[in-house]
């Protein structure tokens, strides 16, 4: 069993340390490595981060980044979600973006997006299941490790916030 929690800058270790192991999959981002703490907390928004905790031990992480800084997108912004390997499976995905959802329309973010590897179906499936829809395929938008790869552009308009 696991709890959800707003995420501390205590938890940045565990945080990081999950997204290495997403960046080592090399199917879940472009990245190559993880940024220090204060990079990371200046390009996302201090509304909506949360963890998944159990025992004390954080499992997965859900945080929003702006997509622009013009006032006209001030309700849009990029979803990452990341989960532990070893937590993988249990449904720590489902309940972070669910409650991501739900405290994004309460901070008055009206669309989600996210960029997802076509390759990457659990991440696909997880989104979908969460009323996103891909939008459309950024091809060969970026070569990693000399292979071009192609993201999948999934959003999420909210029902009742920006309305």
């Amino acid at each position: 069993m696991f709890t959800l929690r707003p995420m501390q800058p205590a938890d940045w270790e565990s945080v990081r340390d999950i997204y290495l192991e997403g960046i080592a999959t090399q199917n879940a981002t472009f990245e190559q490595s993880a940024p220090d703490w204060e990079k990371w907390d200046q390009g996302h928004l201090q509304a909506c981060r949360l963890v998944a905790e159990s025992a004390g031990e954080v499992l997965g992480w859900v945080a929003l980044s702006a997509y622009s800084g013009r006032p006209v997108y001030r309700g849009v912004a990029w979803v990452a979600v990341y989960i532990a390997a070893s937590a993988r499976g249990q449904g720590i995905g489902r309940s972070l973006l669910t409650e991501l959802i739900a405290e994004s329309e309460r901070q008055g973010i009206w669309t989600l997006q996210a960029g997802v590897f076509p390759e990457n179906t659990p991440s696909v499936e997880l989104f979908t299941r969460h009323e996103f829809r891909v939008v459309g395929t950024r091809e060969r938008i970026g070569c990693m490790n000399g292979r071009w790869r192609d993201v999948l552009l999934l959003e999420r308009r909210s029902a009742v916030a920006g309305v």
